[in-house]
């Protein structure tokens, strides 16, 4: 009997590829985070009344309110598009990280 490992059939060279590709793959998936968190995305309400730019972190960059809603005697219509607003703006971090990290993910989650 020999002794040391048994002959795994080349395993070995396989499960070294493998580890190769996954340290490539989370090198891709921290890069495009990297990049995505630095991106503004923009929302708005229906009117363009209230506009917001939210970065990939989902923090808020810049807010814009049209005179025009300010109302002391409605503040419901202004909470309801500042809401709107931040929504569509949030919306789109979330379609953008999908259609970039999608491919690492599906499947994962």
């Amino acid at each position: 009997m020999s002794k040391g490992m048994p002959n795994m059939g080349g395993m070995g060279g396989n499960m070294a590829n493998i580890m190769r590709q996954a340290q490539k793959m989370q090198k891709e998936v921290q890069s495009a985070t990297e990049e995505l968190n630095k991106t503004e995305y923009s929302g708005s309400s229906v009117d363009d009344f209230v506009k917001v730019k939210v970065t990939g972190e989902k923090k808020i960059a810049d807010l814009t309110i049209s005179e025009k809603i300010i109302d002391p005697d409605d503040p419901d219509t202004l909470q309801d598009m500042l809401i709107d607003a931040l929504n569509n703006a949030f919306k789109a971090v979330d379609d953008d990280k999908q259609a970039k990290l999608g491919k690492y993910t599906n499947g994962l989650m």
